[in-house]
C-alpha cells in the first residue's frame, strides 16, 4: 500500500526520524493558513510547495493545465498562494504516471531547508527495501541525491552502496556509522545521519513497510540530517497489525477497476493487451499469460480468483474484464484442486446468463476434479462459450478469436 508524502512523514516522527516540516492541504485558503504557520514556526518567508500523488518525479513533472513542475519554492505568501492555485486540481503527469497523469487532490506546503548555517549543504540518497536474492534487507545509498537519482544509479552505479542486514541481529551500530562514513560525514552531521539510519530502519521494520525512501536525505547548513522527502510502501499482507495504517489508503491514486477487484477478493492488474485472463492461482496465471502471448495475443490483465471460484466472483471477474475495450476475447483456466470443475463450469454458465449477452468469445479450461463433467456442461449449456481441456486446445482457440 502505497503512502502520500505527508503521511509518511507523520509516521516517520513517531520513530524520532527528523523530517521537514509541513502541513497538507486541500484548497487555496487551508495553503495560505498553512503558509503562515510556517513561516511564524521557521521565520522564514521562503516556503515548499508539493503536489501529493503516488508518483515519484514530481520536481520534474507538469501540470498539465498550467504547465508548471510539481513542486515549487514560493518566496512569499502571493507566490505559495499563486502556486497552489495552479497545481490543485491540476494533472501532474511524470516519468512514473505515464501521459494520463494523476490529479493533484493535496499538496503539502513546507518548510524551506535552504536556511544559512556555518556548513555547507549536502543532498544524498538513502531507501531501505527486501533484497529477495539474499533474503536480507538493504539499505541503499549514495553521496549523489536529489532528482537525477535513476541517472546515477544507470550511469555511476559504483556511486551507489549497499549496506545488508541481517534479519537476526537488526542493524548493527558499526553498520550506521560506515553509512555516514562513506556519505563524507563528519562530527556533528556524523552523529545525526547515525541516529537518523538507525531510527529509520527501525521504522522500516516497526510500520513492515515494503520499501522506504528518502530522497534527497538532506545535510542542512547547521548539520542535521532531515528527510525532506519521503516514498513509503507498506506490506499490505501486514496490515492485520497495523489496523490504524489501513485507514491511510487512498483509493483514489489507485487504478478504479483493482479497487473493484479488491471488494470481490479478486487478485487484479490491469494489462495493455487484448485477451482477458481468469485463472485461479498466480503461476498458472503466468503460464496462462506466456500461452496467450505465444497464441499472438496480449494479456489485457492478471486476474486471479483464487481456490474458491463461484458464480458470483466469476460474474466479478466478468465484469471487471469487459470494462476494458481493448479485450477482444477472454480465456478461463481453473484448475480444481480443492475447488470442483463442475461447480466452476456451473459458475460461468450463471453468470453469463445472468450478464445476458457478451460479445467477446469466451474459451473455458477447466481441468483436474470433475473435469468431464465441467466440460459437458459447457458444451450443453446452449451458450456461445467453446471449452477445451489441454492448454494447446485453449491456445488454439484463443488465435481462432483473435484472427
Amino acid at each position: 500500500m502505497n503512502l502520500h508524502e505527508f503521511q509518511a512523514k507523520e509516521l516517520l516522527k513517531k520513530y524520532n526520524v527528523p523530517v521537514q516540516e509541513g502541513i497538507a492541504c486541500g484548497t487555496v485558503h487551508e495553503a495560505e493558513e498553512a503558509y503562515r504557520q510556517i513561516k511564524t514556526q521557521f521565520g522564514s518567508p521562503f516556503a515548499v510547495v508539493k503536489a501529493q500523488i503516488h508518483a515519484g518525479g514530481r520536481g520534474k513533472g507538469t501540470i498539465k493545465e498550467t504547465g508548471i513542475n510539481g513542486v515549487k519554492v514560493g518566496k512569499g505568501l502571493d507566490e505559495v498562494i499563486g502556486y497552489a492555485q495552479k497545481i490543485l486540481g491540476g494533472t501532474l503527469v511524470t516519468l512514473q504516471t505515464g501521459p494520463a497523469g494523476k490529479v493533484v487532490h493535496k499538496i503539502l506546503v513546507a518548510q524551506d531547508m535552504y536556511y544559512d548555517g556555518p556548513t555547507e549543504r549536502k543532498e544524498f540518497y538513502l531507501s531501505v527495501l527486501l533484497d529477495r536474492s539474499k533474503g536480507q534487507n538493504v539499505i541503499m545509498y549514495s553521496t549523489e541525491g536529489g532528482m537525477n537519482i535513476e541517472e546515477v544509479a544507470h550511469n555511476t552505479p559504483d556511486k551507489i552502496f549497499k549496506e545488508w542486514v541481517h534479519p537476526a541481529g537488526g542493524l548493527q551500530p558499526f553498520q550506521a556509522r560506515k553509512i555516514a562514513f562513506n556519505l563524507g560525514l563528519s562530527g556533528e552531521s556524523f552523529k545525526n545521519c547515525v541516529r537518523f539510519v538507525t531510527n529509520l530502519y527501525n521504522a522500516y521494520v516497526g510500520l513492515d513497510c515494503s520499501m522506504l525512501e528518502i530522497n534527497p536525505l538532506f545535510k542542512a547548513a547547521d548539520d542535521k540530517i532531515v528527510a525532506v522527502d519521503c516514498k513509503m510502501n507498506l506490506d499490505e499482507n501486514a496490515l492485520m497489525r497495523h489496523p490504524d495504517l489501513s485507514a491511510l489508503r487512498d483509493v483514489s491514486e489507485e487504478d478504479p477497476t483493482e479497487v473493484e477487484a479488491g471488494k470481490y477478493n479478486l487478485n487484479f492488474v490491469k494489462l495493455d493487451g487484448n485477451v482477458g485472463c481468469m485463472v485461479n492461482g498466480a503461476g498458472l496465471a503466468m503460464a496462462t499469460m506466456d500461452m496467450i502471448k505465444l497464441s499472438g495475443g496480449e494479456p489485457a490483465n492478471f486476474l486471479d480468483v483464487g481456490g474458491t471460484a463461484n458464480a458470483q466472483t466469476v460474474e466479478a471477474g466478468f465484469k471487471i474484464i469487459l470494462k476494458d475495450p481493448a479485450v477482444k476475447a477472454i480465456l478461463i483456466n481453473i484448475f480444481g484442486g480443492i475447488v470442483r470443475c463442475d461447480r466452476v463450469a456451473q459458475g460461468v454458465i450463471d453468470a453469463y446468463n445472468k450478464m445476458g449477452n457478451i460479445k467477446v468469445p469466451i474459451i473455458v479450461r477447466l481441468q483436474g476434479t470433475n473435469a468431464e463433467e465441467a466440460k459437458k456442461l459447457i458444451d450443453e449449456s446452449g451458450l456461445k462459450v467453446q471449452s477445451a481441456i489441454l492448454l494447446s486446445e485453449a491456445a488454439d482457440l484463443v488465435k481462432k478469436a483473435l484472427a
